[in-house]
């Protein structure tokens, strides 16, 4: 990362979903938590995918999401939003575990 680009506070959610899960369920669970990048500001910058690792260490967890923003304060008005508050009451019933690690880019 160069000099001149900003340092992003990075929301990592990872997801291991029931057994019970669909692929439909799932695939509903991917593009609503894609939607709340356009409909909060807040967000700047979403990433996501599944787990290809070889090693056999993700302990069931295989979906990875990246939020990002620009500061503490956004991120604390997009954990309350009510748009990430319907998306959690969607997702919720169809989470074994959910894993959520925040941390502040570095070089």
């Amino acid at each position: 990362m160069s000099s001149a680009q900003e340092k992003l506070l990075q929301h990592v959610v990872l997801f291991e979903f029931k057994a019970s899960a669909k692929p439909e369920d799932i695939k509903k669970i991917e593009n609503a938590f894609s939607a709340l990048s356009t409909t909060i500001k807040e967000i700047k910058k979403f990433e996501w995918g599944t787990n290809n690792s070889p090693e056999n260490l993700n302990q069931g967890f295989t979906h990875c999401f990246i939020v990002s923003f620009a500061s503490e304060k956004d991120r604390d008005i997009y954990l309350p939003h009510p748009e990430h508050k319907k998306f959690v009451s969607l997702a919720g019933p169809f989470f074994e575990k959910v894993l959520v690690v925040d941390y502040w880019q570095q070089q």
